[in-house]
C-alpha cells in the first residue's frame, strides 16, 4: 500500500460543492486535498449558463455572507445581470446572472490552486476507506491512497452516471466526461443508501444560426448589480438573451415520437426533476398548453453556442432537429451538442446529521447532488456547510447549523436531513416559511457573524459590513429623532416630495411608512442623510415592512420553543409510551436533533409531538429526583 498523502480534508469531487468546500476548509486553516475527475472541468456549468434565480439567489448571496466564493466569481464572469420578481415584495425579489461558462470555470479553477492549504489533483476515487466507523482515507483508481481525518462527498452526478439520447446509452458523465462506477460500490459496502436520480440538459444550438428577428430581447438592467457584497463593479457590457415559443407543430412531432422518448420506453428508470422537467415531459403532463417559453441564453463571448433554457430533452437526435426546427427563430439551427439526459447515484439525505455529516461514519459529509438536490446554488450552498463543519470537527469547535429562520441554506439543508427527498430538489421561496425575512439583500445582516466566527470572513468583509450595519442602525435613530411641524413650509415640501399633508408632528420614520413616498424623494426637499444605495434599501424595507417583520418574528419566537428543545442522542424511540408505531419509525430513521425538527417529519402528527413533550418531561423529573 502506498500513502501517496495525508491531509485534514479530502474532498472527493471539484463541481460547485466541491470548490466551496474545499476552499472553505483550507481558508479555515486545514489542509486540504480537492481531487477531481478532470483539472480542465473544476467548477464546470454542465446545464445552463447562469446563477441565481428565485430562491437560488438568495442562496448566492447567504454563501457570499458567510465568505464563500460562488458570488464574486459570478460577479467576475457574468456577461449579462437581472433582477427577476421586481413587481412583486423583497421577498421575493431574485438576482440572476448569465455567466461566460468557460470563464467562471477557468476563473474559479485559479481561485482554487492559489489557495493556501489547499491541493488541485486529478484523480478518480474509488474507495472510501473506513475503519470502526470513521473515515480514514481514499484509494485511487492507480492504487495510491489519500488518508484523512474528514471527506467531504461532492460527486455531483457522476457516481455511475449513464448517458441518453433516444435509445443510445453509454456510461458518463456531464458534457461526456468519466463516470465514478466504483465508488458506489464502497460507499454500499460502507452502509450508505443510494438513490437513483436523473436529469437532462438541452442541445446547445449555432447562434450564428438563429434568426433573432423572430424572437423578443430580454436585455439585462440598466443598474449595475452584483451578487457578492464585497464587489464594487458599477458598469459591465451585457449581452442579451431572447425569448421565444414552442407551438402546435413542435408539440404534435414530440407526441408522434413519444414512443421514442426513454421516459416512454423504460431505458430511463431514475427520478427527474419535477420543477425542470424534459420538453417531452411537459407535453405529457401539460396537453391543454398551447406554447411553453424557450429562453435563447449565449454561453459566453467566445463561443457561438447558444442554450435553449426550457428544452431539456433526451429524445433521439433526429427529433431533437426536427422540433427544434418548428420554433420561431430556430428554423435553421445548427445543433452543436445533442440534449440528454444522465442518470446517476446519490445518497438518501436523511441519512445526513444537520451538519451533513453521515449520522454512521464519522468524519465523512456529503453535499450537492450527491444528496440529491439540483442547481449549481443547492450544491455550492451546501459545500460551503460541509467544508465549515468539517473543519470544526478536525478542530474540535462546535458545528455550523443555520436554522430556518436565519437561511434559506437552512432551509434547504433540513428540509434535506428532515424530510428527505424522492426527486432532485430544489429551492423555492414557497420552501421558506419566514421569508419575509430571509431576503436577499439582508444576507449579509443575518450571516457574516457566523461566517466570521468560522474564520471565512476577511477583516476588511467584517470592516465593510459593520460600517454598513452601524449606518443602517444611526439612520433610523435619527429618522425616528428628526421631526416635522405641519407648518406652510413643511406642507409646501412634503407636496414637493409627493406625500400627503401632515396634520401633527411627525417623524421621518412615520413618513417612510406611507406608500406614496420614500427615501430619495424625502431627501429632494428636506436635509436627509447621504445614504449608499444598500443602507437606503434597508431603510426603506426595515420602516415599511416592519409589522409584517414583526409578526413573523413572533411566529420564529414561538418555534423556538420546540427547537430549543433538544432531543438525547441515545433516545429509544421503542421506550416512548403511546408513540404511533409510524412515528417510532420515522423518528428512529432521521434521528432530529429537536422537538421542533421531529414535527416537521412526514409520518410524525401533532399527537406524537404531544406524547414526546411529556415524555421529555417525566424523564427531566426522574433524573432531578436521582439527583
Amino acid at each position: 500500500m502506498f500513502v501517496a498523502g495525508e491531509y485534514d480534508v479530502i474532498v472527493i469531487g471539484a463541481g460547485h460543492a466541491g470548490v466551496e468546500a474545499a476552499l472553505a476548509a483550507a481558508r479555515i486553516g486545514c489542509r486540504t486535498l480537492l481531487a477531481t475527475l478532470s483539472m480542465d472541468n473544476i467548477a464546470m456549468m454542465p446545464c445552463n449558463p447562469s446563477v441565481g434565480g428565485p430562491a437560488k439567489g438568495h442562496l448566492v448571496r447567504e454563501l457570499d455572507a458567510l465568505g464563500g466564493e460562488m458570488g464574486i466569481n459570478a460577479d467576475k464572469t457574468c456577461i449579462q445581470f437581472r433582477m427577476l420578481n421586481t413587481g412583486k415584495g423583497p421577498a421575493v425579489h431574485a438576482l440572476r446572472a448569465q455567466a461566460d461558462k468557460k470563464l467562471y470555470q477557468f476563473t474559479m479553477k485559479e481561485t482554487c490552486e492559489n489557495q493556501n492549504n489547499l491541493d488541485v489533483k486529478q484523480l478518480l476515487i474509488e474507495r472510501l476507506l473506513v475503519e470502526n466507523g470513521t473515515v480514514k482515507g481514499v484509494e485511487i483508481e492507480t492504487g495510491e491512497i489519500y488518508l484523512c481525518h474528514a471527506a467531504i462527498l461532492a460527486s455531483g452526478t457522476y457516481l455511475r452516471g449513464k448517458i441518453i439520447i433516444g435509445e443510445k446509452t453509454y456510461a458518463g458523465g456531464p458534457n461526456g466526461q468519466r463516470a465514478a462506477d466504483k465508488l458506489s460500490a464502497s460507499l454500499q459496502e460502507a452502509g450508505v443508501r443510494l438513490m437513483r436520480f436523473k436529469t437532462g440538459t438541452p442541445a446547445r444550438v449555432d447562434g450564428r444560426s438563429l434568426d433573432y428577428a423572430k424572437m423578443i430581447i430580454q436585455p439585462g438592467d440598466d443598474e449595475a448589480l452584483n451578487f457578492s457584497f464585497m464587489s464594487d463593479v458599477q458598469t459591465r457590457n451585457q449581452v442579451p438573451c431572447w425569448l421565444t415559443y414552442t407551438n402546435e407543430e413542435t408539440h404534435r412531432i414530440i407526441r408522434d415520437n413519444i414512443g421514442r422518448a426513454p421516459m416512454a420506453n423504460g431505458i430511463i428508470k431514475g427520478v427527474g426533476p419535477r420543477y425542470c422537467p424534459s420538453i417531452e415531459t411537459k407535453i405529457v403532463r401539460f396537453p391543454e398548453k398551447e406554447r411553453h417559453q424557450l429562453f435563447l441564453e449565449p454561453e459566453g463571448l467566445h463561443t457561438n453556442e447558444v442554450y435553449v433554457q426550457g428544452m431539456s430533452t433526451s429524445m433521439p437526435m433526429d427529433v431533437q432537429i426536427a422540433f427544434l426546427h418548428t420554433i420561431p427563430g430556430l428554423a435553421h439551427a445548427k445543433v452543436m451538442r445533442a440534449g440528454y439526459a444522465i442518470e446517476y447515484d446519490c445518497i438518501d439525505p436523511l441519512q445526513l446529521k444537520s451538519t451533513l455529516e453521515f449520522k454512521s461514519i464519522h468524519g465523512f459529509f456529503s453535499a450537492g447532488q450527491s444528496n440529491g438536490t439540483s442547481g449549481y446554488e443547492e450544491a455550492a450552498a451546501q459545500g460551503i456547510i460541509a467544508g465549515i463543519n468539517a473543519a470544526m470537527l478536525i478542530k474540535k469547535q462546535e458545528p455550523l447549523i443555520l436554522k430556518r429562520s436565519e437561511a434559506y441554506i437552512g432551509v434547504l439543508i433540513d428540509d434535506l436531513v428532515t424530510k428527505g427527498t424522492q426527486e432532485p430538489y430544489r429551492i423555492m421561496t414557497s420552501r421558506a416559511e419566514y421569508r419575509l425575512l430571509l431576503r436577499q439583500d439582508n444576507a449579509d445582516l443575518r450571516l457574516t457573524e457566523y461566517g466570521r466566527r468560522a474564520g471565512l470572513v476577511t477583516d476588511e468583509r467584517y470592516s465593510r459590513f459593520m460600517s454598513k450595519k452601524k449606518a443602517i442602525e444611526d439612520t433610523l435613530v435619527w429618522l425616528q429623532d428628526e421631526k416635522l411641524t405641519p407648518n406652510k413650509e413643511t406642507l409646501i415640501k412634503l407636496s414637493q416630495a409627493g406625500a400627503t399633508p401632515i396634520r401633527t408632528v411627525t417623524s421621518f420614520y412615520e413618513l417612510l411608512r406611507r406608500p406614496e413616498t420614500n427615501y430619495d424623494a424625502l431627501q429632494e426637499v428636506f436635509c436627509l442623510p447621504e445614504l449608499s444605495s444598500e443602507v437606503k434599501k434597508q431603510v426603506e424595507i426595515t420602516i415599511a415592512y416592519e409589522g409584517y417583520i414583526a409578526k413573523q418574528l413572533e411566529q420564529v419566537s414561538r418555534m423556538e420553543k420546540l427547537e430549543n428543545k433538544l432531543l438525547p442522542e441515545n433516545i429509544d424511540y421503542q421506550q416512548v409510551p403511546s408513540l404511533r408505531d409510524e412515528a417510532r419509525e420515522k423518528l428512529a430513521l432521521v434521528r432530529p436533533r429537536s422537538v421542533g425538527q421531529a414535527a416537521r417529519i412526514s409520518g410524525v402528527s401533532p399527537a406524537d409531538i404531544s406524547v414526546m413533550l411529556v415524555y421529555l418531561e417525566q424523564q427531566r423529573r426522574l433524573a432531578e429526583v436521582k439527583l
